[in-house]
Parts: C-alpha cells; structure tokens; sequence
C-alpha cells in the first residue's frame, strides 16, 4: 500500500503541461492511481511550496526536464474507491502551463517512461481520459 492510498483528506497536487515544439511531455504512470496510463507529469504540493515551485520541482525529479510553471489552467479531482466504497485516492489537481527550458525526459520516481509525444503519437498511446480532455480544452492539442 502506497503512503498516499487511504487519505485522511483531499492531497493537493500540480500537472505541468510542458509543449516543446509540436509535442508535448506525457509520463507513463508506474504506480496507481493510473498505472499503465500515459498522463500529464506531475505530483503532490509539499507543504510552504507554491503551484509553480511544486510543478518544476516534481517535473523534474519526474522526468528530469527542467521547466518555469506559468499560470493555472485546469483544475480537477481524481476520486477513487475501493471494491467496499472506501477511499483508496483523492487528489485536488491543478494543471499548469510550462516553458520548457532543458533536458531530456528520462523516467524517474513515479514515471516507468517519459518522453515526448506529437498529437498524432497521442492518439496510438493508452492516454488517461483526463489527459485527453485536459489537452484538448487548454492547448488544443489535436487529441
């Protein structure tokens, strides 16, 4: 069991929608929730940490990538129960734009794989719902 399974409450945590070019970087989930799913990078806020210092502090022990988080642009809950209706996850997630500014996605911490995805690439890949609404309502990243 994960530290994060079974909250006492909501955990707040970031995304960071990083476009490079015509791509975008996408993490392939190594643990739940979204195991096996490719999803926006990002984790949990730590405590006295802003939006933008958690996003560019988790993109980067994520993926290696270093980027500057820019403003919020989609905020979302992840609720999942278990079999008996008990709590097994809850996140308050908010999504930020990003500037990339260097290095090459290699997974890390919670990430099996990282790279650089084109719209085409995304539509071949086992994407998150979310993702794909996230994507497409805020850059229009032809999903």
């Amino acid at each position: 069991m994960s530290v994060h399974e079974y909250p006492e409450g909501p955990r707040s945590a970031v995304g960071a929608i990083v476009i490079r070019g015509d791509e975008v970087l996408l993490v392939k989930r190594n643990n739940p929730p979204g195991q096996g799913l490719w999803s926006i990078p990002g984790g949990c806020v730590e405590l006295g940490e802003t939006l933008q210092e958690a996003a560019e502090r988790e993109i980067r022990e994520e993926t290696g990538v270093v980027i500057r988080a820019k403003r919020p642009v989609y905020t979302f809950d992840v609720i999942e129960r278990d079999d008996q209706g008990c709590i097994r996850f809850h996140y308050v997630i908010v999504d930020l734009l990003a500037d990339y500014i260097s290095g090459k996605p290699d997974p890390r911490s919670d990430a099996c794989e990282a790279r650089w995805v084109t719209a085409q690439e995304l539509e071949e890949l086992s994407v998150s719902r979310i993702t794909r609404k996230v994507l497409e309502e805020t850059i229009e990243f032809g999903c």
